[in-house]
């Protein structure tokens, strides 16, 4: 089939190569506009426009993809399929109704569960212990439109964001592929999705790392790992921010206020939380590597029945 292909992120560059070691022919790439990075402000390309250029397929950038301009852009290209991943802009309808095998969007979540942003993040801060893939034949709203194909996926209790990410991403690039050739030659099954089942999730914000103590040990302990490896999870120390990168809930007590710090181990920090205590296992001074708690306590001092603020 003649593909256009929308998506951004590193999320969606495996479903990119996929599809195009699966033999279509990808007439255009449409990915949001370069941001400028680092002091020197020099424009970085996207992850899934490097892809494309690597591959030698055009990429389109447009501000607006609902301008006028944009729809006008992609109609010349003629395409029978446009498949949506990440892209970040809502598709207008004068789009998705452009193609004879219409809009397809890859969404990493069971749906009509985690509609909207930030779906892996969510399904490890929510402990879900299943997640997974959904295609689906996109519509106006949002995250709305019928389910073609599912994929489940497994969340290990050790799981994180960052590898819930690649898992996802790995399985949705294949699921793709095998929903193109469901709807190429005729027996994708489309099915409406409950609305009455849907929950949505918003953005992930930077703020959201900042850990309450007054939580559950489980609650921050999911915290950490969901927002690893963005925005992470982190506190204060001695006026000092400390980011926690990984944690095991070890005991259920309360024996002291939220944010103390229990018990000062060779290798381990123990925090007393709203209910239940927290190990800290790896983390990170401001200033300083990421490295396991027994490295950081054997250069830092740190005193039992001190605090952990919150940033």
């Amino acid at each position: 089939m003649r593909v256009i292909f929308m998506g951004t992120p590193d999320f969606a560059v495996g479903t990119l190569e996929e599809i195009i070691k699966a033999g279509h022919e990808v007439v255009l790439v449409v990915s949001q506009p370069d941001k400028a990075v680092g002091r020197s402000k020099a424009l970085k390309y996207t992850p899934v426009k490097e892809c494309a250029v690597a591959h030698g397929i055009e990429v389109y950038q447009p501000a607006k993809i609902r301008a006028e301009e944009s729809v006008e852009y992609l109609r010349q290209y003629n395409a029978d399929i446009i498949i949506v991943e990440a892209f970040g802009q809502i598709i207008p309808k004068a789009i998705l109704d452009m193609p004879r095998f219409g809009c397809v969007n890859v969404h990493a979540s069971l749906l009509p569960k985690y509609r909207g942003a930030a779906p892996i993040q969510w399904a490890v801060l929510n402990g879900d212990q299943v997640t997974g893939v959904t295609t689906m034949r996109m519509d106006e709203g949002l995250d709305t439109g019928d389910m073609i194909m599912k994929q489940e996926v497994i969340v290990d209790e050790d799981e994180t964001g960052g590898s819930l990410f690649d898992k996802l991403s790995e399985v949705g690039a294949k699921l793709c592929v095998k929903t193109m050739e469901a709807i190429e030659n005729g027996t994708a099954v489309y099915t409406p999705q409950d609305d009455a089942l849907a929950t949505h999730t918003g953005k992930i914000q930077k703020e959201m790392g900042s850990i309450d103590w007054s939580k559950d040990a489980e609650v921050i302990e999911r915290l950490v790992r969901g927002l690893n490896p963005w925005p992470s999870a982190y506190t204060r120390i001695d006026d000092k921010n400390l980011k926690i990168w990984r944690a095991k809930v070890i005991s259920h007590e309360v024996k002291a206020a939220p944010g103390c710090i229990l018990k000062v181990t060779k290798d381990e920090l123990e925090v007393q939380t709203g209910n239940g205590v927290l190990a800290l296992l790896e983390v990170q001074l401001e200033g300083k590597k990421r490295m396991t708690t027994d490295a950081f306590l054997r250069g830092y001092q740190v005193t039992e029945g001190s605090f952990l603020k919150r940033c």
